[in-house]
């Protein structure tokens, strides 16, 4: 066998095993490969789409909203556009796709396709677009000091740096500046938020929360802003968050996930109090408050070109930080009792307090995933525990100093096993940490989130980390 066909059939097969659609046609449009994760996506069979001329297989599609018919016209790749078409079935498929031209010696000969299916995902911000719009009242709002909003008085502390945090939450909640929260995952930044906008003057406002790292880029700019009708393939009037925060409050958190381009969107709507829906020439003049949060350091995101310096001194106009749960430990005592008695009524339990080994091995750990990792080590603890206290048999096996009790006998075993073995631990342990997202979790592990995706599924771990 020849060494071309070799490497041919090695990238065909390399291709075929990407978990993400990969469409190529040739300069004539026709399609040349179509893995089967791409005909997943489009619901259509592989042999329906090879050998076919894109716009024959996707009908809905023209030469100008195609995207791999855009980038053989005019040569220039397209990166991370969302395109919204039907197949021969009727069936409503919204992608993002990166697509580049392929070149042989300098000619074009084609062009190549990742696609991601984002239908699903399109299909749930619209509905809650849409439920949002349905019941705001126009004339009085649903009070923000009920259940589902935090006040300052629920928060539970005794460490001087977290009161002093507080206090300065309860200073900036009288203006309408922007603020910028910052802390470790789980240190209780959204509390801080609902608790600002429950002491504001637009309590009774709405209070609408976003997080730009939970909705695909392409998809979040039409979220935040609105859309117009035939602003691309699909689109609707909407109105965005903004207009439907009008009067209130809108929380951003992970503001340093935003792309570029939005976020220097956002610094404008900031600046002009006014927004332009996706596609509209038209300015609709808005009056909301920007509350943002970051888990990260913002200064280096900064230096790292993540969050544009403009937007960053925008923005943290006030500027809170949480200490983290290893910094505030005479909080641990507090936050456990107050667990307790919560999950007491949750599940039915009769459990009053730790056995002294428990409290000694709470007091020393480092608790990475902070008040939330607390709460949810309470929560499993308490499922297992069969007396009035907790137990250290009753708790997750991270939490065991060295982890004896949890560890299996390593010694004779495979290091193969071994290895598999630390390896879902750490991420078990990473996603905790996390509060389970996934790419927070990747970032901590040091590894690409497609792999720790890959992992994920491998594994058939759960992804919500109760």
């Amino acid at each position: 066998m020849k060494q071309t066909q070799i490497t041919e059939e090695l990238l065909q097969e390399v291709l075929r095993s990407i978990d993400e659609g990969i469409h190529v046609v040739d300069v004539r449009g026709i399609t040349i490969f179509y893995n089967h994760v791409a005909a997943s996506l489009d619901g259509m069979a592989v042999e329906e789409v090879l050998g076919t001329h894109v716009l024959e297989a996707f009908p809905s599609l023209t030469s100008k909203t195609s995207t791999l018919m855009q980038v053989i016209r005019t040569g220039k790749p397209l990166y991370n556009q969302r395109q919204t078409y039907t197949n021969r079935y009727g069936k409503r498929i919204v992608t993002v796709n990166s697509t580049v031209p392929l070149r042989v010696g300098g000619r074009l000969v084609g062009a190549l396709e990742v696609s991601k299916d984002v239908t699903r995902i399109q299909e749930l911000a619209e509905q809650v677009i849409d439920l949002r719009k349905r019941i705001r009242k126009p004339v009085r709002k649903p009070p923000a000091t009920e259940p589902r909003l935090f006040r300052f008085e629920q928060i539970l502390t005794r460490n001087p740096e977290m009161m002093k945090a507080i206090e300065r939450a309860k200073r900036a909640a009288a203006t309408r500046s922007p603020v910028l929260v910052v802390g470790e995952t789980g240190t209780g930044k959204e509390l801080i938020v609902q608790s600002i906008h429950s002491a504001s003057p637009r309590r009774d406002q709405p209070f609408i929360a976003q997080n730009c790292a939970a909705i695909p880029s392409s998809l979040l700019e039409g979220i935040l802003f609105g859309t117009v009708k035939g602003a691309f393939t699909g689109a609707e009037d909407r109105p965005g968050l903004f207009e439907l925060a009008d009067g209130g409050t809108l929380f951003l958190d992970e503001i340093h996930a935003m792309p570029s381009d939005l976020q220097a969107k956002l610094l404008r709507v900031l600046e002009e109090g006014a927004v332009r829906r996706v596609g509209d020439a038209n300015a609709r003049w808005v009056d909301v408050r920007i509350l943002c949060a970051t888990n990260e350091d913002p200064v280096r995101n900064v230096k790292e070109g993540r969050l544009r310096k403009d937007l960053f001194y925008r923005i943290q106009v006030v500027r809170i930080d949480l200490p983290p749960l290893r910094e505030r430990r005479e909080d641990i005592p507090l936050l456990t009792s107050h667990f307790i008695r919560e999950y007491n009524g949750k599940l039915g339990k009769r459990v009053f307090g730790l056995r002294p080994e428990v409290e000694e091995m709470f007091l020393r750990y480092d608790w990475p995933g902070n008040v939330r990792e607390l709460k949810h080590a309470i929560e499993g603890a308490m499922n297992m525990a069969e007396g009035e206290m907790i137990a250290p048999e009753d708790l997750p096996p991270h939490l065991i100093p060295g982890e004896t009790a949890a560890r299996p006998e390593r010694e004779g075993r495979p290091l193969r096993e071994v290895l598999a073995e630390v390896e879902e631990r750490m991420i078990r342990e990473a996603l905790a940490a996390c509060g389970g997202n996934v790419r927070q979790a990747a970032r901590r592990l040091g590894i690409p989130r497609q792999t720790l995706q890959y992992k994920l599924q491998k594994w058939g771990l759960d992804r919500r980390v109760k």
